[in-house]
Formats: structure tokens, C-alpha cells, sequence
């Protein structure tokens, strides 16, 4: 016979919620704000055939950032793998296509932010930022935790050695084997 109430393996206080799932909506919602009353004072003083022409410049301007930024990081791909190696990390092609998306999304913070992003020191800065706050994200993981697994897809051994879970790429070709051709621009 027990006596008391029953046990839930489940916790019955619920779990705090991250700082960024707290303020993001409303992060969001005053950015939202923002944009409207800047393209608001902007048509009351310049007149609204002029914010119609700025929307349309700055989704042109993102647009032709976005393919230039793209074709780049593809024929950089596309040198590596003629080159047998691995793609170069970073080189600036994924910070240009979100500053290209800012300058497609309507509004006058979000070109503006855009453009800052389409500067090599801006990009330089916010690259090490996003390095440096990942590389202490995954120092800080827990083991089994999606951060411990991807510290560990990381690992890299100039020695030779041969680490469980990485690729290990045998140059030469048996006979009979076919090469694919290398990817054409």
C-alpha cells in the first residue's frame, strides 16, 4: 500500500524561457514600428511616388547583391572541389547575401543595416563576433547535446589520424572507375 500522491517523472515547474525567445517578438514588433513611421515621415516629406522609388531600389539593389554574392561563393565551391579540397570558410559570401536580403526586405532601417553589411570592416567585425560567440557557445556544451556533436564534427587531425565520424577521401582510381567532369559555369 503507498501513501501520498503519485510521482511524475515529469518536473512540474516549467523551464525558464531563453532571453531570446522573451524579447525577439518584441524585438520584432518595435523594428516593425520603426520601419512604418520612418517610411511615414519619409513619404510626408519627400512625397510618396519618392518612398515607392526607394522600395523599388533598394529590392533591385538586394537582388543584384544577393546573385553577385551567390555566384561567388559558387565558383569558389566550384575551384575547390577542382582543386580536390575543401571550400575556404567564410570569405564574406553569406554576411553579403543577408545584407542583399536586408536590401530586399521594405524599409528604410533594415537598407540601411544592408548596406552597413556590404562593408568588408562591418563584415570583418560581425564575422569575428559570430565566431567568437559559437566558439564559447560550444566550449559551454554539455556532452549529448546538439553543441557537443557539432564540437566533435569539428574535430580536425593534420597528424593523420584517423578520427571516428570523419571522411576519409582515397585519391586514386581503380580501373574502370569514372571521374565526373568538372562542374561548368
Amino acid at each position: 500500500m503507498t501513501t501520498g500522491a503519485p510521482t511524475s517523472p515529469y518536473p512540474t515547474a516549467r523551464p525558464r524561457r531563453s532571453r531570446l525567445r522573451r524579447y525577439l517578438p518584441l524585438g520584432v514588433a518595435a523594428w516593425l514600428v520603426l520601419e512604418i513611421w520612418l517610411l511615414t515621415v519619409v513619404a510626408g516629406a519627400a512625397g510618396g511616388p519618392t518612398v515607392f522609388l526607394l522600395l523599388v531600389a533598394g529590392a533591385v539593389a538586394g537582388s543584384v547583391v544577393i546573385k553577385r554574392a551567390g555566384r561567388r561563393a559558387f565558383q569558389s565551391l566550384n575551384e575547390a572541389l577542382q582543386r580536390g579540397g575543401s571550400p575556404e570558410r567564410g570569405g564574406g559570401n553569406g554576411l553579403m547575401m543577408l545584407g542583399g536580403l536586408l536590401l530586399m526586405i521594405p524599409g528604410l532601417v533594415s537598407d540601411v543595416a544592408g548596406l552597413l553589411l556590404l562593408l568588408p570592416p562591418v563584415q570583418q567585425a560581425v564575422s569575428r563576433y559570430t565566431q567568437n560567440a559559437l566558439d564559447k557557445r560550444l566550449r559551454t556544451a554539455a556532452p549529448g547535446s546538439f553543441g557537443d556533436a557539432f564540437q566533435q564534427v569539428r574535430i580536425h587531425r593534420p597528424d593523420g589520424k584517423v578520427v571516428p565520424g570523419e571522411v576519409i577521401r582515397e585519391d586514386r582510381t581503380e580501373p574502370g572507375d569514372q571521374q565526373r567532369p568538372p562542374l561548368s559555369r
